[in-house]
């Protein structure tokens, strides 16, 4: 199972339509009200104007000390994608700043994580617009 990580806290998944791994995405408008499952080392600009009527994009994120998911999800939404966006696999709660700036919408983690870091560390930093170096400055 998984646990949903959003500013609000933690939550069950809601998606059930499961995901299309990238290397399988339609090229055409079939893959509207599709979700996307991109890993780490996916190149956004290769869907750029191919993501309209996506759902969801889910990006992986296969070790916590890996930080290309966040790079791609700026990607992403600088190329105009305004669907769902999440994050998935070794986020900690220490990034969840981190991932709501770059673009996420929402974190999946697993139980064993959730378990580990509870709910309130991560709502901790669910004010991820007053919390960083340039709200300070500013301040």
């Amino acid at each position: 199972m998984s646990v949903i990580v959003t500013d609000s806290g933690f939550a069950a998944d809601d998606w059930t339509a499961g995901y299309t791994p990238v290397q399988d995405f339609p090229s055409d408008e079939a893959g509207r009200g599709l979700a996307l499952d991109l890993p780490s080392d996916a190149d956004p600009t290769a869907l750029s104007g191919r993501l309209g009527g996506v759902a969801m994009v889910r990006v992986d994120f296969p070790s916590s000390a890996d930080g290309r998911g966040f790079t791609i999800a700026r990607q992403l939404r600088r190329q105009g994608y305004d669907g769902r966006l999440r994050a998935k696999g070794h986020v900690i709660a220490d990034q969840y700043a981190m991932a709501r700036r770059a673009g996420f919408d929402e974190v999946e983690i697993d139980d064993d994580l959730a378990r580990r870091q509870p709910e309130e560390q991560w709502r901790a930093r669910a004010d991820w617009t007053a919390h960083d170096y340039q709200a300070r400055l500013r301040g």
